[in-house]
């Protein structure tokens, strides 16, 4: 049975996660730098990591296997966990591919190029009631896949 690992210190759609979850009965990992409200009964471990930029990413990248699902906007971490077989989706709905890591890891180094250059992105979008419909079929997509794989 695969787990779903959140990368959730700023998961904007864990209650989607939650859905799925008792749909389909499988265990969610929330990782996070601080503890957070997790509501009883929906299979949803709390896993507090030390204080670090990257310790809920290595802690998951560390634990996560071929059939397990990812959800995360961190480019580095889906790049990691595609590797060993796992699903990967993003807080917006898309999900990450062996076809479309490699543009989104360049993107994400040319931005962060011209924020050293000192010209700033402005960050993110906010996550739109359209993105969370996509977020949840797409999540759904993926558990399925990875509950009907050997």
């Amino acid at each position: 049975m695969p787990t779903i690992y959140v990368d959730a210190d700023a998961c904007p759609v864990k209650d989607e996660v939650y859905v799925v979850a008792t749909r389909y009965g499988v265990p969610v990992a929330l990782v996070a730098n601080a503890a957070m409200y997790v509501p009883s009964g929906f299979g949803v471990e709390m896993i507090v990591v030390e204080a670090g930029p990257d310790a809920a990413d290595d802690w998951i990248a560390e634990r996560v296997g071929e059939g397990d699902v990812v959800v995360t906007a961190d480019i580095p971490l889906a790049a990691r966990c595609l590797d060993v077989g796992a699903a990967v989706v993003g807080t917006d709905g898309r999900p990450f591919t062996e076809d479309s890591i490699g543009g989104a890891l360049a993107s994400r180094e040319l931005h962060s190029q011209l924020r050293e250059a000192g010209i700033h992105s402005g960050g993110p979008r906010p996550v739109s009631g359209k993105d969370r419909s996509r977020f949840l079929s797409k999540l759904d997509e993926a558990v399925s896949r990875s509950r009907r794989q050997p």
